[in-house]
């Protein structure tokens, strides 16, 4: 059973936050970390596949993610799941549910993943007394929704083949922001059944653009997930300039 602990020690003090190492996240001013420090209440700890936040629940908590991977998504009756997007350290989680009072999407583990657990009641203080952080809430807001931008423009005018093209240098560019890229590499620790549901094709579909991916020498299959291997070959393929190397927030 996949299971998800929620622990109000703190093995990872705000002041010590292991994401501050990470030149890509925006360091906090001293009374910004103290801030922080009161508004998280723990964290939590949960084993890949588990499922933290449910589309339609009100949840009295938002998180930061310190390590490990995650996706979004969403479900259709019939059982049909389209992915949003894909969750990694630095990154906000439940913001929606916070201010909408309810979550219009799911949220669910990739691999063993640390969080950091945030009081919803205490967000409107940030806002007041913190415009910076403030600021940077609505940084990553609108950050999140270019992303989708750019996921939407894949399903709607990419092919195939430059669609996985390019939610690989994504999530490659994504991870190497935040030191998950060793010697070039990275295993993304998903199956094929989450990259069609992520692009809207088939697994029929799906397995045929990867293979064809991995004869260009991009990527191969792991038991643990996808290796990446040539971030340039899957730029080219899918036309995308990639990331800007812009700093960006996190809370």
């Amino acid at each position: 059973m996949n299971t998800a602990t929620v622990s109000t020690a703190r093995h990872y003090p705000c002041e010590k936050c292991p994401l501050r190492v990470f030149p890509y996240l925006q360091p906090h001013q001293k009374e910004e970390i103290k801030f922080l420090s009161g508004f998280k209440t723990g964290e939590l700890v949960a084993d890949a596949g588990t499922t933290v936040l449910v589309e339609g629940s009100n949840s009295a908590h938002l998180f930061t993610v310190l390590s490990g991977w995650g996706f979004r998504y969403k479900m259709l009756e019939d059982g049909r799941r389209q992915i949003l997007n894909y969750v990694l350290p630095g990154d906000l989680v439940g913001l929606q549910g916070s201010l909408m009072k309810e979550m219009s999407h799911s949220f669910e583990t990739l691999s063993p993943m640390i969080l950091c657990v945030f009081q919803r009641d205490k967000l409107p203080t940030l806002f007041t007394a913190f415009p910076n952080l403030a600021y940077d809430v609505t940084w990553i807001a609108s950050r999140e929704e270019q992303m989708l931008d750019e996921i939407l423009l894949s399903v709607g005018r990419r092919t195939a083949l430059e669609r996985a093209a390019y939610l690989l240098a994504f999530l490659f560019q994504r991870a190497r922001s935040v030191g998950m890229v060793k010697n070039d590499k990275l295993t993304i620790p998903f199956r094929q059944a989450h990259v069609a549901d992520t692009l809207g094709l088939s697994i029929v579909h799906t397995n045929k653009t990867l293979r064809k991916l991995a004869s260009l020498g991009t990527l191969r299959w792991r038991d643990r997930g996808c290796e990446v291997i040539d971030e340039e070959m899957l730029l080219n393929v899918s036309k995308w300039n990639g990331m800007p190397a812009t700093p960006r927030p996190y809370i």
